[in-house]
């Protein structure tokens, strides 16, 4: 058991640091939208925008997954705590107690999604 538990760390080490990454490009990309649309600012803030979601779209494919669902299921998780943060230090607003509770969920959900599996295999 320690063997595949060792494997899962792995994978979670190394795809987890896609998974933020991947996140940073996806909020910065959806948010020079939120910019141009919802505040006025320039439209050519929709160059950066495509640029940081198309980056976006090649990170996450860098995650080794056997199954692009359960993938995109972990992902989730992390894009929420990374929204939480983003709202944080970028906008300036501190999250509120439930906030990090749902996303400590969508996490724990999300890891039981990645791990089940992996700690299953023979």
């Amino acid at each position: 058991m320690l063997g595949r538990f060792e494997s899962a760390r792995a994978w979670a080490v190394v795809n987890y640091f896609w998974f933020f990454l991947a996140a940073l490009f996806e909020i910065g990309g959806c948010y020079a939208f939120y910019l141009w649309l919802r505040l006025g600012k320039s439209a050519w803030w929709v160059v950066p925008a495509l640029v940081s979601l198309s980056v976006f779209g090649l990170i996450l494919t860098r995650v080794e997954a056997a199954y692009a669902g359960r993938a995109y299921a972990a992902y989730g998780g992390i894009y929420i705590v990374s929204s939480l943060l983003w709202l944080a230090l970028v906008e300036r607003v501190r999250p509120l107690g439930s906030d990090w509770l749902g996303a400590l969920l969508c996490v724990v959900g999300a890891t039981i999604i990645v791990f089940g599996p992996r700690l299953q295999q023979g």
